[in-house]
């Protein structure tokens, strides 16, 4: 186990005063025993070496039952047969220290590979989790039914059943890497996100010798299709759709937006896709409402409807703009880490319209082939007055792929859900 150094931090708030026993972290270190695990449980605070806990929005639920008494606060979680139902990784880009800054590459296996600490009494928990199951859309009986999908028995059977392999990310945020993504010193990262959450996180500026931030949001679940093992290979046909969140069409069907077709759209590609030897991917992302939020999405809502002249597309940004101040809080510059953490190089069918999508993709080195748009025939009716915003934006332009200058003019904006 690796020597842990003490260090030296200026203390402006109250902590243990064992902080020299914290374990050793070094982000983007290629042999894990010398990286060091993410150690963010209450069980021993001395051993912690990052800021926040375990699971993200949840960790508020969390600390409600440990205060009710419905949770021992020294509860160990006991892991036994927790481990990976498939094997994914080490690739190349783990131990580079700014490939992947929004979550922990070695989440999954954590228990495992840092066994040594565990053995030593560190109490470390998996950020990651990887499992088995079926997944079922009405969607997929539809495309079997227009003969769009041939069920093979493996893949897909006659009732639309498809096998997935799943996987669960909590987010492990790299300040320093973060801080770069964005263009901005470590500091004012730090300073932004301690006062613009009323002071939630007082170590963020109180502990420079922490570099690592379990901030509590949503994080993502991740569907593989196909073949595990071929996902990280360039020559294999790979089918992504990356899809950040909205309930109330992803989950209960509401027509205004193209979000639940969209996502049963690239669910089809990844089925059809490994059928034909290849793997799909899913990602998708909790960020309700563009990350503003469902509070703020209804809102707006109900701004377009009840504006005069009704709903259009030359009022769709405008709306959001006047309830939230922005369009979009989604940040796809973090987003292209899950596809790094899979060791994914080329897409050969990115199933979004999203430029901001592409463009942060393919700026992190991942080279996409073809872009997939949604069919006209899956758009519902009430949804045209999003497709036509996007288009009259300049966001959502079928079968052509942006170039730099137009990315540019739309900077900081996107309309794919």
């Amino acid at each position: 186990m690796p020597e842990k150094k003490p260090v030296n931090h200026i203390r402006l708030t109250s902590h243990p005063d064992s902080d020299s026993q914290a374990t050793r972290l070094v982000w983007g270190e290629a042999e894990p025993l010398r990286r060091g695990p993410v150690v963010a449980t209450l069980t021993e605070t001395a051993h912690r070496n990052v800021i926040g806990t375990h699971a993200g929005s949840y960790a508020i639920y969390r600390a409600l039952a440990v205060a009710a008494g419905s949770l021992p606060q020294d509860h160990r979680a006991d892991l036994t047969n927790t481990s990976p139902a498939e094997q994914i990784g080490p690739f190349p880009s783990w131990k580079d220290p700014e490939r992947i800054v929004s979550m922990d590459p070695w989440g999954a296996v954590a228990p495992q590979v840092f066994r040594a600490y565990v053995d030593q009494g560190v109490d470390i928990r998996p950020t990651i989790a990887i499992t088995r199951a079926h997944m079922n859309m009405p969607e997929l009986r539809d495309a079997i039914t227009a003969g769009r999908l041939i069920p093979d028995g493996h893949h897909l059977t006659a009732n639309g059943d498809v096998k997935v392999t799943k996987a669960a990310v909590e987010p492990v945020w790299h300040l320093p890497g973060i801080a770069k993504r964005f263009g901005l010193t470590e500091s004012a990262l730090r300073r932004g996100l301690f006062e613009h959450t009323g002071g939630m996180f007082p170590e963020l500026i109180t502990r420079p010798d922490l570099h690592v931030f379990l901030p509590p949001i949503g994080g993502l679940t991740i569907y593989f299709f196909g073949k595990m093992e071929t996902i990280s290979d360039p020559n294999v046909p790979l089918a992504v759709r990356v899809h950040d969140e909205c309930n109330g069409s992803d989950v209960f069907g509401s027509d205004i937006c193209t979000c639940r077709p969209y996502l049963a759209h690239g669910v089809e590609e990844c089925v059809r896709t490994a059928q034909a030897g290849g793997a799909g991917v899913i990602v998708y992302s909790r960020k309700e409402g563009r990350a503003l939020g469902e509070v703020t999405k209804f809102l707006v809502y109900n701004a377009r409807k009840r504006q005069e002249g009704g709903d259009s597309a030359a009022t769709y940004f405008h709306r959001t703009e006047c309830v939230a101040g922005v369009q979009d809080m989604r940040f796809q510059e973090l987003m292209p880490d899950a596809l790094h953490w899979m060791g994914i190089t080329r897409i050969h069918r990115f199933v979004s319209m999203s430029d901001m999508k592409y463009n942060a993709i393919t700026r992190s080195g991942i080279e996409i082939v073809e872009r997939v748009p949604i069919p006209d025939g899956l758009v519902p009716a009430d949804a045209q007055v999003e497709m036509e915003a996007k288009k009259a934006a300049g966001y959502y332009t079928p079968g052509k792929v942006a170039n730099t200058q137009e990315l540019q003019q739309v900077k900081g904006r996107d309309l794919d859900a």
